[in-house]
């Protein structure tokens, strides 16, 4: 079967993505945060190795960059498996994956990242895979088509989302182990900096690491990013060295608060606040009035505005809370105040 390198690579072939996969942990010991997954993970590996079985199917979901690809390949490196790693847009027709599973061998890792994008065809066929490790080729068309199933040698899925809700239940169902990634502490994010900043040959101190945790919106990926562009302002601005304030100076200069709020984080509490007047509004209308993308806005901005309590989730809309109103520098209507408690009495 003719194999497109298209669909799936075991390398980042970007340099940005080389020094990004640079800063990965290898192994569950290296691992800092998610203390409850990282527990679960490394005893499932565990048993699987004394009983020589490949690991379960492995569902991880939460919010991006929160380290899904991360652990896939700890995963990987800790079962001693090769890592094929893809996503579900990329899987357009059944024969691609029928392609890369045709490429598996025994052990190995199969990571589909956005997993919930995949579409119903190529479900069909990863139910019986992952089921019972096997796959149905269909030869010739029309009334003559016949089926062939063809076995395939145990190997352990790894699938990652960011909506779990977007999960059809019978895959969703077939995933023996699921754990939610959570938004990570300043202090776990501290430790990834100052680790990253090793990694780099960065001088920083401790509290210019957790300058930049603090505004990292509890996200590895975010801290990893801020580290990178005040390093870049460290060495033209600076001495190099990332102190407290070169942390602070370098972070006001790309616009990143003290809460870790950027521009399209303050579009959205100013459109609410001036526009909509703290009335309840609908995700399509929070994207228009700010021109992103509704589906960035409910992964990426949304979670970080509830953790903070500034926002809420309600049926008849997004709603703000009142330290949105603080944050932003607005008094918070009294009538708003009355609205909200009647809301959430009932």
């Amino acid at each position: 079967m003719e194999f497109d390198e298209r669909i799936i690579s075991s390398s980042f072939q970007e340099e940005d993505e080389k020094i990004e996969y640079s800063l990965r942990p290898k192994f569950l010991a290296e691992y800092i945060g998610q203390s409850g997954v990282k527990e679960h993970i490394g005893v499932y590996i565990k048993a699987a190795k004394l009983r020589g079985e490949a690991l379960d199917h492995v569902l991880l979901y939460g919010p991006p960059g929160l380290g899904k690809t991360t652990l896939a390949s700890i995963i990987s490196n800790e079962m001693g498996g090769k890592l094929s790693v893809t996503s579900g847009p990329a899987i357009t027709h059944s024969r691609d994956l029928a392609a890369i599973l045709s490429n598996i061998n025994e052990g190995d890792i199969l990571f589909i990242d956005e997993i919930h994008r995949l579409n119903a065809s190529v479900e069909e066929i990863l139910y019986p895979a992952m089921e019972d490790f096997a796959y149905d080729i269909v030869i010739g068309k029309g009334p003559g088509a016949r089926s062939i199933r063809m076995d395939l040698p145990k190997f352990t899925l790894v699938g990652a989302t960011t909506r779990l809700g977007l999960l059809t239940s019978p895959l969703r169902d077939r995933f023996g182990i699921k754990e939610q990634l959570e938004l990570y502490s300043p202090e776990d994010l501290k430790e990834i900096i100052v680790r990253s900043a090793g990694i780099l040959g960065v001088e920083i101190t401790e509290d210019g690491a957790l300058e930049i945790a603090s505004r990292s919106r509890g996200t590895p990926r975010v801290a990893n990013r801020l580290l990178k562009r005040v390093r870049d302002f460290a060495q033209v601005k600076g001495s190099g060295l990332i102190d407290c304030e070169t942390a602070m100076r370098g972070l006001d200069m790309l616009g990143v608060d003290e809460l870790g709020l950027d521009s399209v984080d303050r579009r959205m509490l100013e459109a609410m606040i001036v526009k909509f007047r703290g009335r309840p509004v609908g995700l399509d209308t929070i994207a228009a009035s700010t021109g992103e993308d509704a589906t960035t806005i409910e992964d990426v901005y949304e979670p970080y505005l509830m953790q903070l309590g500034f926002i809420a989730r309600t049926p008849r809309g997004r709603i703000l809370l009142p330290g949105a109103y603080e944050h932003m520098g607005y008094p918070v209507p009294a009538e708003q105040l009355n609205d909200q408690q009647s809301f959430f009495n009932k």
